[in-house]
C-alpha cells in the first residue's frame, strides 16, 4: 500500500500549531487597545493594558505562593474587577478556576472546596459568614484566603492574611507566561446545582473555552467593543464564557454587585450598554420596572436570555421595551450556551405573540458545536421532525465538557454516544428544537404527559403574574396532577378561582392546575426556579431524586 503523501513532512510544529486558549484574547486587547476601558466597577475604571497587567500579577503572586499546574483556585465573588482577572490570572500558570455560586451553604461550599482540593480561596467579606461556616468544616488541609475590599460594600468581616490588591502587588506585572502545552487542559471547574446530594463537579478545557468564546461572538453578531452590563454572575458557569468572550471583542465589562431595576437602567443609560444576559425572571424584573426607570434609552440594547426556557410572554414584553432578544440554550457541561434560536427576516413580519413563539425556541447548533439532536434516549434514533415526538436533547462537539470530577461512572452515563442532557423537546419542520420539559418536570395525569412549561406559559399572560412554576402533585384518582407556584406583580392581587379560570381559557381541562399557591418563589443566584423546593412543598414523588 502506497503512503499517504500528506502525512509525510506534515508534521505539527511550532510554527503551525499553538492550542487554542481564551488567554491569548487578551494578550491581543492588550497589545491593540491598551487604553479603550476594559472594564467598570462603580467609579474605578481599567484599561485593557491595565486588566493585562493586573492579570499577570495575579498568576506571579500565585506562582510566588506555590500554585501551579492542576492546583485549583477557588473565588467566591460578586461580578467585580477581581472575579474578571481570576479568568485570565489563574490559567496563565496553569491552574484551574472554581467560581462558587454566592448563594450556597456553608456545607455545599465545604464540599467544594474538598472536592476540588482547592489550595486559594479568594472571597469577599459579603460572604464572610458562609465562607467561616465552610472552612471550620475542612477537615483536610484549609487553603489561603485572599479577600477582595469593594468600597461599594460595607460589612461583614476579612477571613484572609491578605487583601487582593496587597496581594496581587507582590507579583510581577510583566510576568511570562505561556499557553497550555495542550489545550485539552483544563481551565475551568464549575459545580452543577445539585438540588440533592452533592453536585458534579464539571471541567472544561481551553479548547472549549475558547471556542465557544468565539461562538458567543458569531451567534449574537457582536460588533467589536461592545459595552457588556453583568446581570448575569460570572460565577455561573463563567459567566457563560463571557469574560473570555468580551476579551476577543476588546469590550468594556461593566460590573453590577446587586441585581436591581433601577441600577440596572441607570447604568444602560449612563454607559451606553449594549448587550446584557439573564434569565427570564430578570427580563421580568426589568418589564415589570416603572416606566419612568426605563425613559431616555435611545439606544439598541441587545440581551441574550436563558438559564430558562422563556415563555412567549417574556420575549414578547422585552421586545415591547425597545430590546433585541436572543435566545439560546446550554448547560453548565456545555460551557453555557451551546444552541441558539438563529433568527431569520421574515420573522420580522410575524404579529409580536407569534415572532415571541418562534424566537423562544432553543433552536440550532452554536457556530463551533458540532451538533445538537433530539433521539429517542433508549435506541439513539432520532425524531420526527412533526412538533410533537419527543424525545431528549443530546449534544456532540468541542462545546462539551471534559468529563465530571473524579466521578467516572456520571461521567460514563452521561456520554452514552452523546451527551446526554436530561432535557425533553420536540423538532419542529425547519429543524429548530423546541424544549418541552426537563424528564423529572413532565407531569404524568391519567396516562396523559402534561408539559409544565406549557402550563407556565399560560400564567405569565395573566397580568398579575410576574413569575410562576407548575410541578406534579400527588393524587389519589390520577396519579399526578399539576400544582402551580406563583409570585404575583407589585401592587397586585388575583384568586386561585381566577388563575384557574384564567387556565381553563387556554388549556385542556386535564392540564390545568388543580392548586395554586401563592407567594415568593425560590430561585437560584441566576433567577432559575428551583422546582425541587417547590416539589418538596406539594409532597412530589420527585421531590426525593
Amino acid at each position: 500500500m502506497s503512503q499517504n503523501p500528506y502525512a509525510v513532512g506534515l508534521d505539527q510544529n511550532p510554527a503551525n500549531y499553538v492550542p487554542l486558549s481564551p488567554l491569548s484574547f487578551l494578550e491581543r486587547s492588550a497589545f491593540i487597545y491598551p487604553k479603550r476601558t476594559s472594564l467598570i466597577q462603580g467609579a474605578r475604571q481599567y484599561t485593557w493594558k491595565e486588566s493585562y497587567d493586573r492579570c499577570r500579577q495575579l498568576a506571579s503572586a500565585l506562582k510566588n505562593r506555590g500554585i501551579g499546574k492542576n492546583d485549583t483556585v477557588a473565588v467566591m465573588l460578586p461580578n467585580s474587577a477581581p472575579m474578571f482577572e481570576c479568568h485570565f490570572g489563574v490559567p496563565m500558570i496553569g491552574a484551574v478556576l472554581n467560581t462558587l455560586n454566592t448563594r450556597l451553604d456553608a456545607e455545599a461550599i465545604a464540599f467544594m472546596l474538598a472536592h476540588g482540593e482547592a489550595k486559594v480561596l479568594i472571597t469577599d467579606p459579603e460572604f464572610s459568614a458562609i465562607i467561616k461556616g465552610a472552612l471550620a468544616l475542612l477537615e483536610g488541609p484549609k487553603p489561603i484566603v485572599i479577600d477582595t475590599l469593594d468600597p461599594e460594600f460595607t460589612g461583614g468581616e476579612a477571613l484572609g492574611e491578605k487583601d487582593y490588591e496587597a496581594f496581587i502587588a507582590e507579583g510581577d506585572p510583566d510576568f511570562v507566561w505561556s499557553l497550555p502545552e495542550n489545550e485539552w487542559d483544563a481551565i475551568a471547574l464549575n459545580y452543577t446545582s445539585g438540588t440533592t446530594g452533592n453536585p458534579k463537579g464539571v471541567v472544561h478545557h481551553h479548547r472549549g473555552a475558547y471556542l465557544n468564546s468565539a461562538s458567543n461572538i458569531i451567534s449574537w453578531g457582536m460588533p467589536p467593543h461592545s459595552v457588556y452590563l453583568w446581570t448575569l454572575p460570572m460565577f455561573h458557569c463563567n459567566g457563560w464564557c463571557f469574560p473570555w468572550t468580551l476579551a476577543a471583542n476588546a469590550g468594556t465589562s461593566v460590573c453590577l454587585r446587586k441585581v436591581d431595576p433601577a441600577l440596572i437602567f441607570g447604568l444602560i443609560k449612563e454607559h451606553k450598554v449594549s448587550h446584557m444576559c439573564g434569565a427570564p425572571i430578570r427580563y421580568g424584573m426589568m418589564i415589570n420596572a416603572p416606566a419612568a426607570l426605563k425613559e431616555g434609552i435611545t439606544h439598541q440594547v441587545n440581551g441574550l436570555i436563558a438559564g430558562a426556557a422563556p415563555p412567549a410572554a417574556i420575549i414578547e414584553g422585552a421586545e415591547q421595551m425597545g430590546f433585541n432578544i436572543t435566545h439560546v440554550y446550554g448547560l453548565t457541561e456545555t460551557y453555557g450556551p451551546a444552541s441558539v434560536c438563529a433568527k431569520h427576516p421574515e420573522w420580522d413580519k410575524l404579529p409580536i405573540d407569534l415572532r415571541a413563539a418562534r424566537n423562544g425556541r432553543q433552536g440550532v447548533r452554536y457556530h463551533m458545536q458540532e451538533a445538537i439532536a433530539v433521539l429517542d434516549p433508549v435506541s439513539l434514533e432520532p425524531v420526527p421532525w412533526d412538533g410533537e415526538t419527543m424525545g431528549e436533547i443530546m449534544f456532540r462537539g468541542n462545546l462539551v465538557m471534559k468529563g465530571y470530577l473524579k466521578n467516572p461512572k456520571a461521567t460514563d452515563e452521561a456520554f452514552v454516544g452523546w451527551f446526554h442532557t436530561g432535557d425533553l423537546a420536540v423538532v419542529h419542520s425547519d429543524g429548530y428544537v423546541k424544549i418541552k420539559d426537563r424528564s423529572k418536570d413532565v407531569i404524568i395525569s391519567g396516562g396523559e404527559n402534561i408539559s409544565s412549561l406549557e402550563v407556565e406559559d399560560v400564567l405569565y399572560r395573566h397580568p398579575a403574574v410576574i413569575a410562576a412554576a407548575v410541578v406534579a402533585k400527588p393524587d389519589e384518582k390520577w396519579g399526578e396532577v399539576p400544582a402551580a407556584f406563583i409570585e404575583l406583580k407589585d401592587g397586585m392581587q388575583t384568586s386561585e378561582a381566577e388563575i384557574i379560570e384564567h387556565c381553563r381559557a387556554h388549556l385542556a381541562r386535564f392540564k390545568v392546575p388543580k392548586q395554586v399557591v401563592f407567594g415568593e418563589l425560590p430561585k437560584t443566584s441566576t433567577g432559575k426556579i428551583q422546582k425541587y423546593v417547590l416539589r418538596q412543598h406539594a409532597n412530589s414523588a420527585l421531590a426525593i431524586e
